[in-house]
């Protein structure tokens, strides 16, 4: 079950983050914080570290230096089983193209964590149902990824990612491969799905309409993260 946070202190928090690809330095001591049910927006033009930032934040990646703490709990230094074991109960993740299982409906998706999870097929099958009803993927429940539209395979993703009652939701930029209707479709249903449940939210994104919806904004340049302004 995700850690029940202490109010006072940041859900979530990356201090003096480095971390190079190669040659390149893609983040250069970024820190950033994320309290309880917050949404905060990373932007920042591209390449300049917002998904590295997150891949280190969500355990996807170690970063050469620095700390990132969740819940008091330093990640930099956990076992990758426990990683692993974060991503299945307190994180979700949601990519740009979503990354569902193409050979999987749209139902069979959303109840894959649920099943890795140790639930049964039916009580899986009916929670995954219920979260496509409350992201608005009606009567798509039964389709593949490739019959459907980017705006509902999207909505499929985040109803994935959910559907565990994470503390954490991860987004890379969401909306990046939708048409404005789709994305504004796919961000109010995040937005309103994440106030209702109070999970904190940690969106990537390059698009200032995107950013407008979250609490709050950070703006990475070079690899270093500043306050943007409140967005929301």
């Amino acid at each position: 079950m995700p850690h029940t946070p202490d109010p006072a202190a940041p859900l979530l928090s990356a201090r003096g983050l480095v971390k190079a690809h190669g040659g390149t330095q893609a983040l250069r001591g970024a820190s950033v914080e994320l309290r309880a049910g917050e949404t905060v927006a990373v932007t920042g033009a591209s390449g300049s570290g917002k998904s590295t930032l997150l891949h280190c934040l969500a355990g996807i990646v170690r970063p050469d230096s620095g700390t990132v703490t969740y819940a008091g709990e330093r990640l930099e230094v956990a076992t990758e089983q426990r990683l692993s074991e974060l991503r299945r109960t307190d994180f979700g993740v949601v990519f740009q193209f979503g990354q569902l299982i193409p050979e999987l409906t749209a139902l069979d998706n959303v109840a894959l964590p649920l099943l890795l999870g140790g639930s049964g097929r039916a009580e899986a099958r009916e929670r995954a149902g219920t979260w496509l009803e409350r992201f608005g993927v009606r009567g798509q429940q039964e389709l593949r990824p490739g019959e459907m539209s980017g705006g509902q395979a999207q909505r499929t993703a985040l109803a994935r990612a959910l559907v565990t009652g994470p503390a954490v939701v991860f987004a890379d930029e969401p909306t990046g491969a939708l048409d404005s209707l789709a994305s504004e479709q796919v961000m109010t249903a995040l937005t309103h799905t994440v106030r209702e449940s109070g999970t904190a939210v940690l969106l990537v994104t390059h698009d200032a309409q995107v950013a407008a919806y979250a609490d709050r904004e950070v703006a990475l340049r070079d690899g270093v993260a500043a306050p943007a302004g409140v967005s929301a």
